[in-house]
């Protein structure tokens, strides 16, 4: 689980910024290593945003042979760990700030090899002060094609 690292401010909102720091003071050092970057938060209803619009972040996931097996392919291990750290940040747009939690389920389909980049966007599907349910799409960066599909539960302190 991860330590209580609150990023809040009382008149800002969870940003791009905010969402950097969490991931570099806060994430065990294995998943800093993967290199994910923060490419959007959306922790507000952003203009003329779609009825069923949902919080989220965008993580990309840069391609490099110390994440693949074997045969070449981006392995399993780091697509998951791309969905879940895409999906913290998910959760800590919604609430405005990073509050403690531990995933309690992640259930992914794996779609296709993955030899590129990898872009996550993780959305929120429910929040409550108990549990948090989300769902992100892996798609590649080069041709925006999806690779996976996750979802994704988390239980608050």
């Amino acid at each position: 689980m991860l330590e209580a690292c609150r990023v809040e401010a009382v008149d800002s909102i969870f940003d791009v910024e905010a969402a950097g720091r969490l991931l570099t003071e806060s994430f065990a050092p294995w998943v800093q290593e993967l290199g994910l970057k923060v490419e959007t938060v959306e922790a507000g209803r952003p203009p003329g945003a779609p009825t069923d619009w949902q919080p989220g972040a965008v993580l990309r996931l840069p391609f490099s042979p110390s994440i693949c097996h074997g045969s070449g392919a981006v392995c399993g291990q780091s697509l998951m760990a791309l969905a879940d750290t895409s999906m913290v940040l998910a959760c800590a747009a919604a609430w405005n700030g990073y509050r403690p939690m531990t995933l309690i389920d992640q259930t992914m389909h794996f779609l296709r090899p993955v030899t590129f980049d990898v872009v996550s966007d993780a959305r929120m599907v429910r929040i409550d002060h108990r549990t948090s349910f989300g769902r992100a799409m892996l798609y590649s960066a080069v041709d925006k094609r999806p690779v996976g599909m996750v979802a994704s539960a988390y239980a608050t302190a």
